[in-house]
């Protein structure tokens, strides 16, 4: 069977969280030649915010992603720094387990598995459209990642079906206190280009919220 072009695939996965990974690699493993596009390397799997994996709801979901022979499980057997079992004064139907996982190596073992995967490449870059013909989804239009000194650069890649796991980054909004400002996360740039091609496909956006609390510096707190 004859190899398709470098800029043809069969499937485009946009965004590389936690859902981002697991999708590529499932595709990769059966066979699809896939192509993973992240905002930048070291953004592959990053925990954001609390970097735990488990817990009475996601634990169980974890485990289901594990039979079906995903990586987050396996990630976090490598990169745990604390493991523990919820409710253990309850009974089993109640009991789960839940881990702590070091931020950073977990983003470098997630990238450096995908890294290896036959049939999986990765590429840096922002997601602006899905190129659409004859009310048939064709390819994605690709820039350059906002880090890149190359500006307004766009390529299209060909794909048969692409997978949207972007995460907040759809339109995304940051609230710090009183404050709001376009991100996706902390520092990183929305997905802007892609909402508004994602609309004007008859799509209607949506924004769920979710929120980090405080932290408090231990250096400015007295403990005496």
């Amino acid at each position: 069977m004859k190899r398709p072009p470098p800029d043809h695939y069969d499937i485009v996965v946009v965004g590389a969280g936690h859902a981002g990974c697991e999708a590529a690699h499932a595709a990769a493993r059966m066979g699809a030649r896939t192509l993973l596009v992240t905002i930048g390397l070291d953004a592959i799997a990053r925990m954001s915010c609390n970097p735990a994996i488990g817990g009475l709801a996601k634990g169980h979901l974890v485990r289901e992603i594990d039979a079906l022979g995903g990586l987050m499980a396996r990630a976090t057997d490598a990169t745990g720094i604390q493991f523990r079992i919820l409710n253990t004064g309850k009974g089993p139907a109640v009991r789960a387990p839940r881990a702590q996982a070091d931020r950073n190596d977990y983003s470098r073992w997630m990238a450096k598995t995908l890294a290896s995967a036959p049939n999986l490449h990765i590429a840096e870059g922002m997601v602006t459209a899905i190129v659409v013909e004859h009310d048939r989804l064709v390819g994605i239009e690709l820039c350059a990642p906002p880090q890149s000194k190359i500006k307004n650069q766009k390529s299209q890649i060909m794909c048969r079906a692409a997978i949207l796991t972007t995460g907040t980054f759809l339109n995304g909004l940051i609230h710090v206190g009183l404050e709001s400002r376009p991100g996706g996360r902390l520092d990183e740039p929305p997905a802007t280009g892609l909402s508004d091609s994602l609309r004007s496909l008859g799509l209607e956006i949506g924004r769920l919220k979710t929120g980090t609390p405080p932290r408090l510096d231990a250096r400015t707190i007295d403990f005496s």
